[in-house]
């Protein structure tokens, strides 16, 4: 019961926060300028053409009008139609799920690089190692990341030829975006592991366990490291909603049909529904995966509580 209630505590601060985001989303937007005249860019184009067009996208409705019509019809799951491009339902569900996936898969490529370097590195303090590993460290953070995808598509897709440049054609296509967002989200998260890895390996309770007889794989992995991973599931649950609001120049640079682009693309024509749908459906994942960090707290360290 305190879980459940916690949900839907939890669920409450996510529909004001989606609200509230959607609102100032809907309102900025249309400070942008007219759809109408994108949709009417002849030299001939009359006020009364304006108007119709204006009418038949519902535009001349009050502001507030068009703002509950759109709230209404994400509650229900209807989410109309574009002013270019037909159904709202199927690109944003084609453009989440590309996001998603890339987003995800650039947190595993960083976890399988950052946790065992990181603890590494932590075992070995001070050592050439060590410092080769916070050297590479600080060298990621210094890369921007629209810079290491096109030095990966000028390697891997124009010299060698082994990779697809752009688009999402085949697994293939995720490799070289996912790389080049895991290779940047690394160089945090192994500093992460380093530090608390430091501190954990100093704690009395790994004194207590090793004197026992533990090996000290089971030492570093099952109690060091399980310790640890709180500071480093807190940063990913940070990382995770940045990425999905984040991705934006590199799908731009990898062409990857993601929420960011879908986004950039509604911004350029002002096509209203689809930016108000994409920033909503950011905010609610966003919020969810919050929701789900709190939760592997309590899994993590039983001591934690909702309270």
């Amino acid at each position: 019961m305190p879980i459940l209630g916690y949900i839907a505590k939890r669920g409450l601060q996510a529909i004001f926060v989606v609200v509230a985001v959607t609102l100032f989303i809907s309102f900025a937007i249309r400070l942008t300028g007219d759809p109408a005249v994108m949709m009417r860019e002849s030299a001939n184009v009359t006020p009364e053409d304006l108007e119709r067009v204006r009418e038949g996208l519902g535009l001349n409705r009050p502001f507030l009008v068009q703002y509950w019509d759109f709230l209404s019809g994400l509650v229900t799951g209807d989410l109309g139609a574009s002013f270019f491009r037909g159904p709202i339902a199927p690109l944003v569900s084609d453009a989440l799920g590309a996001t998603v996936l890339l987003a995800l898969t650039s947190l595993v490529v960083s976890l399988i690089i950052s946790i065992p370097l990181g603890v590494y590195a932590a075992r070995h303090r001070g050592s050439v190692s060590d410092q080769i590993i916070r050297l590479l460290s600080l060298t990621g953070l210094s890369f921007p990341n629209f810079w290491l995808g096109i030095v990966l598509i000028l390697i891997f897709s124009v010299s060698l030829r082994w990779l697809p440049a752009s688009d999402f054609r085949s697994p293939a296509s995720l490799i070289m975006p996912a790389v080049t967002i895991g290779v940047i989200l690394t160089a945090t998260n192994l500093r992460i592991v380093r530090t608390t890895m430091l501190d954990t390996l100093n704690q009395q309770f790994i004194m207590v366990a090793r004197a026992k007889g533990l090996s000290e794989r089971s030492v570093i992995y099952k109690h060091a490291l399980r310790n640890s991973s709180i500071a480093l599931v807190t940063y990913l649950g940070l990382q995770f909603g940045s990425l999905m609001g984040g991705l934006v120049v590199v799908e731009l640079v990898f062409n990857w049909p993601g929420m960011g682009t879908l986004a950039v693309e509604a911004i350029a024509q002002r096509d209203y529904p689809i930016l108000q749908t994409v920033i909503s459906f950011l905010a609610i994942m966003i919020v969810a995966v919050n929701l789900l960090v709190d939760l592997v707290y309590m899994a993590l360290d039983p001591r934690i509580r909702l309270e």
